[in-house]
């Protein structure tokens, strides 16, 4: 059976980078949504601390996460992410709640 993958990453930009972050982070979101396997990839950006942006990102399945990151726009992102924010990646799995 397959499970959806949901995925949320927290980046907050480097001193002087939340320009380039978005920018980054806006073309990171075009290439991403035309993969066959992605249901969602949404930029939010924190009220109290507009450094610090959320991605939500939703595949159908484990092959799709696994596609997303063998692909060009995802190598490009994992070289240059660094420099522009930190960040915390979080890998979730559904729940079923009785």
């Amino acid at each position: 059976m397959s499970t959806r993958m949901k995925i949320v990453g927290i980046l907050t930009a480097r001193p002087g980078k939340v320009s380039e972050l978005g920018a980054f982070l806006s073309a990171m979101r075009v290439h991403s949504r035309a993969e066959p396997g992605n249901l969602r990839w949404d930029i939010w950006r924190d009220k109290a601390n507009p450094d610090r942006f959320v991605l939500d990102e939703l595949y159908a399945d484990d092959a799709a996460v696994a596609a997303h990151r063998e692909s060009a726009h995802f190598k490009d992102y994992a070289a240059g992410i660094g420099d522009l924010a930190e960040r915390t990646p979080i890998t979730l799995d559904p729940v079923e709640v009785d």
